[in-house]
């Protein structure tokens, strides 16, 4: 992938970059994995008729039991894992995740469908307007933090694994996608 470039023409300002097609593929792959789960959790909600008499939507009351689901869904207030369990907090929580979820889920998955129109299946070029930059920036962060969650990512993990380490090829898909974000914000603030 080449560095984002920022131009701006009488159409109004592009983001422009170029993929090959391993690199179309990778990324793909790993949005639509990260856009699936989410629709799965989406899907998993419990019904309810007080939502479809009033057309307001609610979502799971309870934190995702997949790590990778807890880390792009977290908690609205956190809890301190050395304290007793608040029942209190814990009610806020579920009330505020029935809430706010689905629009959550809903967010997520369009930033994931904006990144699967503009990459070209086969490669090539990528022209993105500010907007369609935004989506690709959240997409972006919530693949790296599904990835990142999988590889056991934390302060402690070195920059480089070891060859033998399982998890080194996904790290170098993991620092591709930290470069490509931080590329695309460079470019948008330029």
């Amino acid at each position: 992938m080449r560095t984002w470039t920022r131009k701006n023409s009488l159409g109004g300002m592009k983001l422009r970059s170029e993929m090959d097609a391993h690199e179309a593929a990778v990324l793909r792959s790993l949005v639509t994995s990260v856009t699936g789960l989410l629709e799965d959790r989406a899907a998993a909600a419990p019904t309810d008729e007080l939502a479809a008499l009033t057309g307001m939507r609610t979502g799971n009351t309870e934190t995702p039991d997949d790590a990778v689901l807890a880390r792009l869904l977290p908690d609205f207030q956190r809890t301190d894992p050395d304290a007793a369990e608040d029942p209190e907090q814990a009610n806020v929580n579920s009330g505020l995740r029935s809430l706010h979820e689905p629009d959550i889920i809903d967010d997520k998955v369009a930033a994931g469908a904006v990144i699967l129109r503009t990459v070209p299946v086969d490669g090539g070029k990528i022209a993105l307007t500010p907007e369609q930059a935004d989506a690709w920036l959240a997409g972006l962060n919530d693949v790296r933090l599904a990835l990142g969650t999988n590889l056991g990512i934390d302060d402690d993990t070195p920059d480089e694994l070891d060859e033998d380490d399982p998890r080194a090829p996904h790290l170098d898909v993991y620092h591709w996608l930290t470069w490509m974000q931080d590329s695309l914000v460079q470019a948008l603030i330029a």
